[in-house]
């Protein structure tokens, strides 16, 4: 019987937060000076679920000064964000 059995590895956390990820080079396509929401992100088709939070991640190159809201941010994506003149904003 114990060999019949799959051996149990490890736990899943049951409170994992799911995150959608979204680069900074997908941000590329907005014009500058515009607020980058959640809502905006899915209608861009970027996101597919609001239902989940929104996570900016640094990788990519952004030339245009936008504001983003999120729920998280990684350094560098705030960084390179503020350094292309825009702003950060995290959303509960």
């Amino acid at each position: 019987l114990s060999k019949a059995l799959p051996k149990m590895r490890g736990f899943t956390n049951i409170f994992r937060k799911q995150f959608s990820i979204v680069n900074l080079g997908r941000l590329s396509g907005f014009s500058p000076d515009e607020d980058v929401t959640p809502s905006r992100l899915a209608e861009a088709g970027i996101i597919k679920d609001l239902k989940r939070p929104v996570k900016v991640l640094g990788r990519g190159e952004l030339d245009v000064p936008l504001t983003v809201e999120a729920h998280k941010f990684s350094i560098s994506a705030r960084r390179k964000i503020e350094a292309a003149g825009g702003s950060v904003r995290e959303v509960g």
